[in-house]
């Protein structure tokens, strides 16, 4: 199944879309962040789909009834089919699934034991890689859809946002708080859906300079009422809601009643799913804009990712290994961060603001068992800090690693880009570097344990030999651990404010190895991950999305401040200085590439490119292009310009504006009806020769372009007016 929505809408540029739907400022969010240029282009794509349905089929009106609503569905699945849908995506009907059966029948009516998907079609999907920036997305189409309110293309219905995690609710108040602040307009006022029919009684929920929009943990919405149970019948409001879902579009679409009740919400407005892993062809037929982790990758945001024939199958329960072949694999996981570390440390040395302290990510399926992967890992990790550590064993490791990398394996979504390593500094390194660089040690040494009493979900470690952690582990509670794994080993109780987890992302953190099950991979990112480790993880369908979802954790990449980009992609474009380029850009590749162990490394191969099904589409095929040596003959003809010395309204000759007939005629009225030009002045804040231009043009329809081009909006014609006259050509 392809990716249908984003190919069927490029057809119609945004820039055509009448100025109601196109006038939007897509890039601004906060003091400190812009939004990218494939955030604006999804934030274009969601305002062509809504253009699609709410104008183009059946053009929304005030105070519309809920009948024309479905023949705007039953118009936009037509358009569907009419673009070469040929699936089925209908919801077929199960009468042994007696409360999924009833809850859909409540609502849709069925035909031959299924609901035609017209009556779902009133939704798109965002396929955005973990990192890429969903939340601010949704922030930003927030403030669209109040506009579009205002404007009166799009119906005045309430906002609901849901999300599976309350780390995911607690990142959305983050950056809807950072918006607020950032200038905008607007004021978004966050509310708990609990708080809905108060907040419905009291007060307007869109106001001019502020909307009060609503979010909850999806989990927790269900057709009955316990105590953080909500019943969504109590919320329903006709199906009138602007539905978004932030990765809550987990669980099996056919048979989750959850997915349904979702639906059934927004049946009369429409619903938003953001993801980093649609795997249900239904989203993938909807989705209006996919920038999934290849293309992510592809563009230059993320760092690379090769995934190593190493496997971590000395951890495998059904397996029996000894403890050096469990040594061996975590020593090589230790020898590619020290790599790492080394370039990093050369390129501090010439930028220190530059790129990030490389960190090693160990992530794995059992915390709590008696032989819990975490926990002999850490055994291992334990080992090679006190020194137990054969010279023959390291010896192996480091060459079991350099026969793999010295054939500059392919990276994962990029033909013909391979990871080059240098085989001098590489063979150089020894078990004094892994000591220096990782347990931040001169010396091997016991292990000790720092823990904050206020804090039961993280424990960093350091050794006796060092004043300075080096690891940390992350899990749900780590009482267990004290009592029954750590008796015996010296703890030390610290009572800083800040989490060293929250800290890991300054520059002064010590942490070099972070560990931890999957309660912490969502909501959080960073620049510093250079190698995982996927222990035991599985292959299932949640172990699919957890693996995608943690990768793209580890993606991001930031070698200059608030510059998101590979540094190759920073030059091409200009933004950074060609001689810092030059002086660094041999020293990068490490700090740019995310090295992956796991498991059964097929299995974990064959997660991450599933996302490739996409790179290739049906009937498309790949061409190969050659020089003629015929160009060389003749010259390369590229156009001149030079930039004009006034704007257009000083042109003898101009070129007319556009506009609707309609348009004129209100144009014409309005300012005759204001005769004074200061009004004029101060309203639009323009100049005097441009309302004075504006008059004389207003004397003859000739002197315009009448077209079909509707504004609506009287103060934005004007304002593009005067915009358009100050143009210079």
């Amino acid at each position: 199944m392809n990716v249908f929505l984003q190919d069927i809408i490029t057809d119609f540029p945004f820039e055509d879309l009448p100025a109601n739907w196109n006038s939007f400022d897509l890039q601004s969010f906060s003091k400190n962040k812009k939004l990218w240029d494939y955030q604006q282009e999804a934030l274009k794509n969601a305002i062509k789909v809504l253009w699609k349905y709410y104008e183009d089929f059946s053009n929304y009106e005030k105070n519309e009834q809920i009948d024309e609503n479905q023949k705007r569905k039953a118009e936009f699945y037509r358009w569907y089919k009419d673009n070469g849908l040929e699936e089925d995506p209908s919801i077929n009907l199960d009468k042994r699934k007696r409360d999924v059966y009833n809850l859909l029948t409540e609502y849709y009516p069925q035909e031959n034991g299924k609901i035609s998907y017209e009556h779902f079609i009133n939704r798109m999907c965002f396929w955005m890689a973990t990192g890429s920036g969903k939340t601010l997305v949704i922030v930003k189409l927030i403030q669209i859809l109040k506009g579009l309110i205002e404007r009166e293309e799009i119906p005045p219905f309430d906002i609901l946002i849901l999300t599976h995690r309350d780390d995911l609710i607690q990142q959305l108040k983050r950056h809807v708080t950072e918006f607020n602040y950032g200038g905008n307009g607007i004021r978004i006022n966050l509310k708990e859906l609990r708080e809905y029919p108060e907040a419905k009684r009291q007060q307007t929920l869109i106001k001019e300079n502020e909307i009060t929009i609503f979010y909850y943990r999806s989990d927790n919405l269900s057709d009955e009422q316990k105590e953080k149970i909500v019943n969504f019948k109590n919320y329903d409001d006709n199906g009138k809601w602007y539905i978004f879902l932030d990765e809550a579009h987990k669980g099996d679409k056919e048979e989750s009643k959850r997915q349904h009740i979702y639906s059934i919400l927004s049946r009369n407005g429409f619903l938003f799913n953001f993801s980093a892993t649609f795997i249900d062809p239904r989203d993938l037929i909807t989705t209006a804009f996919n920038f999934n982790l290849e293309r992510f990758i592809n563009s230059g945001y993320g760092k690379h990712i090769t995934i190593l024939k190493q496997e971590i199958r000395a951890f495998r329960d059904d397996e029996d290994y000894s403890g050096d072949e469990k040594q061996k694999i975590v020593l090589k996981s230790l020898i590619l961060l020290t790599y790492a570390k080394k370039f990093y440390e050369q390129i501090k040395s010439t930028s220190p603001e530059m790129y990030h302290n490389p960190l090693l990510l160990t992530l794995v399926n059992s915390v709590n068992t008696e032989d819990a992967d975490l926990k002999l890992f850490f055994r291992e990790l334990e080992r090679i800090g006190i020194g137990d550590v054969n010279d023959e064993l390291f010896s192996s490791a480091l060459n079991e690693l350099w026969q793999e990398l010295k054939n500059e394996p392919e990276y994962t979504f990029e033909e013909r880009n391979t990871i080059k390593i240098d085989e001098t500094i590489f063979k150089g390194i020894t078990k004094q570097d892994i000591l220096k660089q990782i347990y931040n040690s001169e010396r091997s040494g016991q292990i000790e344990i720092l823990i904050r009493p206020s804090d039961r979900k993280e424990m960093a470690f350091k050794l006796k030999t060092s004043d300075r952690p080096f690891a940390l582990i992350k899990i749900g509670d780590i009482s267990g651990w004290l009592k029954e794994e750590f008796v015996g080993y010296e703890v030390q109780e610290r009572f800083e404010d800040e989490s060293y987890f929250e800290n890991l992302n300054r520059e002064d953190s010590d942490i070099n190895v972070l560990m931890g099950s999957r309660t912490f991979y969502e909501g959080w990112d960073s620049p510093r991950p250079n190698v995982i480790n996927y222990v035991n993880i599985g292959v299932g369908e949640d172990a699919r999305k957890f693996i995608l979802q943690s990768v793209g954790r580890g993606m991001r990449i930031e070698p200059v401040k608030d510059k998101r980009k590979r540094l190759l992609h920073l030059y091409n474009a200009k933004e950074i200085d060609p001689d810092l380029f030059n002086r660094i850009h041999d020293k990068v590749q490490p700090l740019e590439t995310l090295c992956i162990f796991g498991t059964n490394r097929n299995a974990l191969d064959k997660v991450i490119k599933e996302l490739e099904l996409q790179k290739r589409r049906e009937g498309e095929f790949q061409i190969s292009l050659y020089l003629s040596e015929e160009t060389k003959k003749r010259k390369l003809l590229v156009p001149a310009y030079k930039d004009a010395e006034h704007p257009l309204l000083k042109e003898r000759k101009q070129i007319k504006f556009e506009l609707s007939e309609k348009d004129f005629q209100i144009l014409t009225k309005f300012i005759q009806y204001i005769p004074d030009d200061r009004i004029l002045l101060m309203r639009y804040n323009t100049e005097p020769i441009k309302t004075q231009l504006l008059r004389e043009r207003l004397k003859e329809q000739n002197n315009f372009k009448l077209g079909e081009k509707g504004f609506k909006n009287i103060d934005l014609l004007i304002q593009r007016i005067f915009d358009y006259f100050g143009v210079v050509p």
